[in-house]
């Protein structure tokens, strides 16, 4: 999955600190200075800016660590294709020419 937004990282920080927040406004690129939470009722809820930051970048870790996947599905041919390869080279032959060389290039992070 990826690399997300700014505000949709923002916003899934945010309720990862609290559960209750369901706004999330006054997000400005690569800036969390300005933003307002509120819960369902409009309520304010107020959220460390450090703690903040830090599961933003707890976010960014775990999608680095996941990038490898969606690398991977891109370079993949479509599943036809590769279901005509397997019929027309075999197995063994589909995973030496198709699959080993996306998994080189795309390594699984350790």
């Amino acid at each position: 999955m990826m690399s997300l937004p700014w505000d949709i990282k923002v916003f899934q920080a945010c309720q990862r600190l609290d559960s209750k927040i369901v706004t999330c406004d006054g997000v400005k690129p690569n800036s969390v200075a300005d933003i307002i939470t509120t819960d369902e009722s409009g309520t304010k809820i107020s959220l460390d800016k450090t703690a903040l930051e830090a599961e933003i970048k707890k976010i960014d870790t775990e999608l680095a660590a996941v990038k490898y996947q969606e690398d991977r599905r891109k370079e993949y041919p479509a599943i036809g294709t590769q279901l005509d390869y397997i019929y027309h080279n075999g197995l063994d032959k589909w995973k030496t020419d198709i699959v080993d060389p996306v998994k080189a290039k795309y390594p699984k992070p350790n």
